[in-house]
């Protein structure tokens, strides 16, 4: 038995914590704050609160607000600039994934020279070494779904070779990481339920991904539990504390899930589907290949056992078989209105399936390596045809 556990996030956790900001040891004197360019983190008050606190805590700061909700390569390059210039000397994302994982890659490229997908490994990235230590980051975050308060993930696409790839390493991590389930009582019933069902694919690709430990494992079926009994909850009452409470706590494990393993070719196949269409959501993508790409390895008895754990901890009963975890999937995703994705309202063309396939191997090969069992290109022709709508 062989494992690392490293994480080295602060993460301060509950309601109203943001307001206690102020009383944190903040990493600098003058932070870039990224957010996206919606108007919620504004109108519901996030950025002024976030602007008060920094004042209490005598720093100074100034806002980059372009981020989209799939984040390009561009904008952190404009981010960087913007920081540079204006002397930033630590990074906060104020928002959802999007938004915090945007902070992390400003963070990198402030201090260094040349372009981001120079330190990018995958597709056509050079995967060089990063020469300078990136900007310390604070992560604050107003959605549960990626964890990346708690992991070193960032994801980003290049729209010029339409890649949409993860970066990070050992310090990509957060110094400091508020989840103040407060800030996410305003998120839209659809976003809580894309957002909520990202945490859970983290949690269970992680959990019969060949690279699971003991320690993420622990994680991971703890999360699973989480979502499984509250995110119906939260979509349909999204002023329910206490469900925005549990679905916090479960994305950030699953955050942790993400540090201490590994997500698998789920995300590597989604993450082809949205590079090439941008406003299709992340977690709706992943909704919508789901059932196929889960009982695809169920059928090949792959990971029966962690198919079979992740079944009961999403409250399945009698479960005797991989394709329990399936029917307890689809079960939620009805108890969550998201049952009946389609993949064609967000421009997929099922006559471009082999493209994406192609684009998962090249973008993100190195997810598929980690996978329970092998999954061969037309294994995930075959998912991809079963998924479309």
């Amino acid at each position: 038995m062989n494992f690392l556990s490293h994480d080295p996030v602060k993460i301060v956790f509950g309601a109203g914590k943001l307001k206690e900001l102020h009383e944190q040891k903040l990493p600098g004197k003058k932070a870039l704050i990224v957010i996206s360019n919606g108007k919620s983190t504004r109108a519901n008050g996030y950025l002024d609160t976030l602007e008060h606190e920094l004042k209490l805590a005598g720093v100074e700061s100034v806002v980059f607000d372009k981020i989209l909700p799939n984040p390009v390569k561009r904008h952190v390059m404009e981010g960087a600039e913007f920081a540079r210039k204006n002397n930033c000397d630590f990074v906060i994302g104020l928002g959802g994934g999007s938004s915090i994982d945007s902070a992390k890659a400003i963070a990198v490229m402030t201090p260094n020279q040349g372009d981001y997908w120079d330190y990018v490994a995958g597709g056509t990235g050079k995967a060089r070494p990063v020469p300078v230590h990136p900007l310390p980051i604070v992560a604050i975050t107003t959605t549960a779904g990626t964890g990346t308060e708690a992991d070193p993930w960032t994801v980003t696409t290049n729209e010029d070779t339409n890649e949409k790839i993860g970066f990070g390493y050992e310090e990509t991590f957060p110094t400091l990481s508020i989840v103040d389930p407060e800030l996410m009582l305003t998120v839209p019933p659809a976003l809580t339920a894309y957002q909520g069902f990202d945490a859970l694919f983290h949690s269970t690709e992680g959990h019969f991904a060949k690279c699971a430990t003991p320690i993420s494992e622990l994680y991971s079926l703890k999360a699973i539990k989480l979502i499984g009994e509250n995110l119906p909850e939260a979509v349909k009452n999204g002023k329910n504390l206490t469900a925005r409470e549990n679905v916090a706590l479960a994305n950030t494990l699953a955050g942790f899930v993400e540090t201490f393993s590994s997500c698998t070719s789920e995300h590597s196949l989604e993450h082809a589907l949205s590079a090439y269409h941008p406003n299709l959501p992340h977690g709706a993508g992943l909704i919508a290949i789901s059932k196929a790409y889960y009982t695809h390895f169920a059928s090949v008895h792959a990971a029966d056992e962690k198919m079979i754990e992740m079944a009961k901890a999403l409250g399945k009963t009698d479960v005797s078989k991989p394709e329990d975890f399936v029917t307890a999937l689809v079960e939620l995703q009805k108890a969550c209105g998201v049952d009946n994705i389609k993949l064609s309202d967000w421009g997929v063309k099922k006559e471009e399936i082999d493209k994406y396939v192609k684009n998962a191997y090249s973008a993100m090969g190195g997810l598929f390596e980690v996978d329970p069992a092998p999954l061969t290109e037309d294994d995930c022709r075959k998912i991809l045809a079963a998924s479309y709508r």
